[in-house]
């Protein structure tokens, strides 16, 4: 009997570290520690869709674990013509690897650039009006680099309006922008835009998101809301499908060349990118 008793308490707390170890969010720190951890991941996730919750289903979502989940991804091969960036964008920069989808960016000559880095996009493959979005990930670091998470219409030749979810310049890791970009009736730019200080962001995974209604667009970090934009306060709330953009920019006009301290190769990890919509009643 206290054979059975020992073995008994002994499946209880094996069970209990398993349902522990799906249920908390990982914070994985290094890249060593980062493959360990995820692997565990792996092997208690499977193939099972992300649990929903209030209301949300998700309706699009890679959890990066296989090449199948790049299917609905368009990788840019091309040299980057706009706001003065200096990187080469190559389908080579981009990998999957144990369940993360790494955006890599280098200092090296390619193509008549002197930096590589990666983008890709769901432009044609999947897009969508009005929902939650959400990104897990740890961004990259240092002068010069500059992340982005973001939306854009899903039209040819159109940039307008865009959604920044997350925006991050390398020299400022504790800093998060937010940004809504439209064009007014008489064609000139308009923008509101906020930034969220925080911990130093590449460090650690975090997730960033946005929630988006015909009237309103709320930014979070983690889960928190850190801004928010309404028709009743000007701006102009995008009525149209949209697809989602993953990149990292060197250099350009805003967050200025990489300088001497700046460390090559950098990683931006994506841990999942996962898009919801209410339930309709």
């Amino acid at each position: 009997m206290k054979v059975l008793k020992i073995s008994g308490i002994l499946t209880t707390a094996i069970v209990m570290l398993i349902m522990f170890a799906f249920l908390v969010p990982l914070d994985l720190k290094g890249m060593s520690k980062d493959s360990a951890l995820h692997k565990k991941r792996i092997a208690l996730l499977g193939e099972k869709i992300p649990v929903t919750s209030d209301g949300w289903s998700v309706i699009f979502h890679n959890e990066f674990i296989k090449k199948d989940d790049l299917k609905n991804w368009v990788t840019e091969d091309w040299a980057a013509e706009k706001n003065n960036e200096l990187q080469y964008y190559t389908p080579s920069n981009i990998l999957l690897d144990d369940g993360f989808l790494i955006i890599s960016s280098k200092k090296e000559r390619f193509k008549g650039r002197e930096y590589t880095s990666g983008a890709l996009h769901t432009k044609g493959e999947f897009s969508f009006l009005y929902g939650r979005v959400e990104m897990r990930a740890k961004l990259p670091t240092g002068k010069g680099i500059f992340p982005a998470f973001w939306m854009m219409p899903d039209q040819d030749n159109v940039w307008l309006p865009e959604i920044d979810i997350m925006e991050h310049l390398g020299h400022e890791s504790n800093k998060i922008w937010t940004v809504l970009h439209w064009e007014n009736e008489e064609g000139e730019l308009r923008s509101k835009a906020s930034y969220h200080e925080g911990s130093d962001y590449s460090k650690d995974f975090h997730r960033y998101g946005v929630e988006w209604s015909t009237n309103e667009i709320k930014w979070m970090v983690d889960d928190e809301v850190i801004f928010a934009v309404h028709k009743r306060d000007g701006a102009v709330i995008p009525d149209e499908p949209m697809y989602l953009y993953l990149n990292t920019a060197i250099g350009g006009n805003w967050p200025g060349s990489p300088r001497e301290e700046t460390e090559f190769p950098q990683q931006f990890l994506i841990d999942y990118v996962r898009v919801f919509q209410k339930e309709e009643k």
